[in-house]
């Protein structure tokens, strides 16, 4: 089985590589030239869906895979939420989005608060599109902790730890992430509509 990923963040296709050993996981961008998917869906699962389904059809008969997640802090009203990704503008890096925030909390002087992870998993197969969801939930604070990751990272304590997700073990990361949670549940998808 091959899956095709449609994303090029190099740190998402990282993780779902290491999640799907065994099978052969490729970014779209290997295979066709890459392109600016408009992401206007209201939510993460409206966005995965419109990922998958935009290299789908470039790629028919192919099994799809798209990702759309980001962080969500209730005390900010909910943002960055669906602009995680480019939270701090257009063509920000992961760093710039991360300072963004910690920015925000600062100006607020908020040290720390509750917010959560959601990852919303797309798959475009030929037997039609299958969406699954992962959680995280956890604190931010008002500095970056820790290389190990990317994204909010380095700023995000999971329920239940005392360091960032940019300082814990990548197995650690990989047994509680809000993808991982998702994949699984794509991965058990996959494995009854290949039967």
């Amino acid at each position: 089985m091959k899956i095709i990923v449609a994303s090029s963040n190099k740190g998402k296709i990282k993780e779902i590589k290491k999640f799907f050993e065994g099978i052969e996981i490729l970014p779209y961008s290997e295979l066709i030239e890459p392109f600016e998917i408009e992401e206007n869906g209201t939510t993460f699962k409206d966005n995965a869906i419109i990922k998958a389904k935009t290299i789908y059809e470039k790629l028919p008969g192919s099994i799809v895979l798209a990702d759309d997640s980001g962080i969500s802090v209730p005390v900010l009203g909910g943002v960055p939420g669906i602009y995680s990704a480019r939270f701090a503008g257009a063509g920000a890096s992961d760093k710039d989005n991360l300072y963004k925030l910690i920015d925000e909390l600062k100006k607020r002087n908020i040290k720390k608060t509750y917010a959560y992870y959601t990852a919303a998993i797309a798959l475009a197969t030929p037997y039609g599109i299958f969406t699954t969801h992962g959680f995280m939930h956890g604190n931010v604070i008002d500095e970056a902790r820790g290389n190990k990751g990317f994204g909010y990272d380095p700023m995000f304590i999971p329920k239940g730890f005392d360091k960032t997700l940019g300082e814990l073990d990548e197995n650690i990361k990989k047994s509680i992430s809000h993808r991982s949670k998702a994949l699984e549940l794509a991965n058990i998808l996959l494995k009854s509509i290949n039967n």
